[in-house]
């Protein structure tokens, strides 16, 4: 990629932060118009759960594919592809005639989102090549899922009093159009020096094991143990043969070296316990605040806003934090804010209560909002640039599979509690053990955190590194040869 003036530098992080955007508010709104779309659509709390994670998965299912191909072919020619595809998967969306068809719509959503975010960073990380300017440019990118946290319940609450839960899936188009056409003039075509070639077993295996484990995870309360145990063994079955079949290729899916660096498995499992909660939190309080609490999707946006508004001041101080004093500081703050607030809803019945309600989402906000940083930024840094995309993308796909597993989960432990009660009557108490997992997630955050930033952690990302370029050195030796 050429060297860029400054300016242009920050159009092309304005132009990627608006695919994050639509990406993020899709989500946030979505998680409104939940109970409206029950009610539309006849659905039932696992037919809710898939409304999330049927994108969600696909999503995970295909980041890796995407980071790869997009170092391979070009960042800006697949980045544009995903713009098209999800432009055009919410336009489906929006007119999808049963929960079937939208289920299926935001598969194809999936799809073009799977091309976005991870190749976005990717397109960061080679525009920024300055280890503080790179942490700032991400501190604004996480910065902007902030405000989508912030719009995306009030944008979607207003959308469904006012018109209905289809006209979520519209703010996508006109964002999605723009950003084609702006990526189209000013956005650098990059791509990484050796092409990587595709691993069609590893990306079976990827889906099998993520779609398998969901499914089995989702479908448990109702189907009973029995009836998903094959699923649960597909899913086991795929991860070791994934195990085995990934450090044999010259060229994996997933460069399980990457795993010898401290940092960049703890960003891993940090995103994963991170997004979990966020997931778990969502779900959890959009069913409270309109079925129990019986708040419509504005009023039960606006109960939202303590949480994302703290999100999105946050994220821009935990990039400065992370570029000066390295990745450890917002870590400790963002598992101890998490794991307080989640503590709060699982001892106090923190629901039933405005002021512990509204302690609960303000802290919850904090912690989110300090997390994101410096997961991104351990995942590449210290990676050769030349493999920024798979990284970029081993980083996201841990977000959205933390995600899925926290609404199937938590979810499925809702649907087990409520049982054949009263929902309104039940709520309360079946949500006290999904507030002790998401209390888990937070304390993993934290302890995590602590033990992959300190000076044995770096050693190991540097040895790390140093094993990847010498990797590459012989790989482009031999091809010359």
């Amino acid at each position: 990629m050429p060297e860029l003036s400054p300016r242009r530098r920050l159009l092309v992080l304005a132009i990627c932060c608006m695919s994050l955007l639509i990406v993020s508010l899709d989500t946030t709104a979505l998680n409104v118009s939940l109970p409206a779309m029950q009610r539309d659509l006849g659905a039932s709390t696992s037919g809710l759960q898939w409304t999330i994670d049927a994108y969600t998965l696909v999503l995970a299912s295909l980041l890796m594919l995407a980071g790869s191909t997009a170092d391979r072919v070009g960042r800006k020619r697949v980045f544009m592809a995903g713009l098209v595809l999800f432009t055009i998967g919410s336009a489906l969306c929006s007119v999808a005639p049963n929960l079937d068809s939208l289920i299926a719509f935001r598969m194809v959503q999936a799809v073009g989102g799977s091309m976005l975010n991870p190749v976005a960073m990717s397109i960061i990380t080679n525009t920024f090549t300055d280890p503080r300017e790179r942490a700032r440019a991400i501190g604004v990118w996480g910065a902007v899922v902030g405000i989508s946290m912030a719009a995306g319940p009030l944008v979607g609450g207003l959308l469904v009093d006012s018109v209905g839960w289809r006209a979520i899936f519209w703010v996508n188009l006109p964002v999605g159009l723009a950003a084609l056409l702006l990526t189209l003039r000013h956005v650098p075509e990059s791509r990484a020096p050796k092409a990587r070639r595709l691993d069609p077993v590893g990306q079976l295996l990827v889906i099998a094991l993520f779609g398998s484990l969901t499914y089995a995870i989702i479908e448990a309360p109702n189907a009973g143990f029995v009836a998903v145990s094959p699923f649960a063994a597909i899913a086991l079955s795929a991860l070791l043969t994934l195990l085995w079949y990934e450090p044999r290729r010259a060229e994996p899916l997933i460069d399980l070296r990457f795993f010898r660096s401290a940092p960049f498995s703890g960003a891993t499992l940090i995103a994963i316990g991170a997004f979990a909660a966020l997931g778990g939190f969502l779900f959890l309080s959009t069913l409270y605040l309109q079925n129990v609490r019986g708040l419509d999707a504005l009023h039960a946006g606006l109960w939202m806003l303590p949480m994302a508004v703290p999100t999105f001041l946050c994220a821009p101080l935990s990039g400065r934090l992370v570029g000066s004093r390295g990745p450890r500081v917002s870590l400790l703050i963002a598992g101890s804010a998490m794991t307080v607030s989640s503590t709060l809803f699982a001892l106090f019945d923190a629901e039933t209560s405005n002021t512990t309600l509204f302690l609960g989402y303000l802290l919850f906000g904090i912690g989110f909002g300090f997390v994101n940083a410096p997961i991104t930024n351990t995942a590449v840094s210290g990676m050769p640039r030349a493999q920024a995309g798979v990284a970029a993308a081993v980083a996201s796909t841990s977000r959205q599979l933390g995600q899925t597993l926290g609404v199937a989960v938590i979810g499925a432990v809702l649907a087990s509690g409520v049982g054949t009660s009263s929902y309104k009557d039940a709520f309360v108490s079946a949500a006290v053990p999904g507030w002790w997992i998401l209390t888990g997630c937070g304390l993993a955050v934290l302890g995590i955190g602590a033990l992959t930033s300190g000076r044995w952690a770096r050693r190991t990302a540097e040895r790390t590194a140093e094993r990847l370029d010498a990797g590459e050195v012989r790989d482009a030796v031999g091809v010359r040869g």
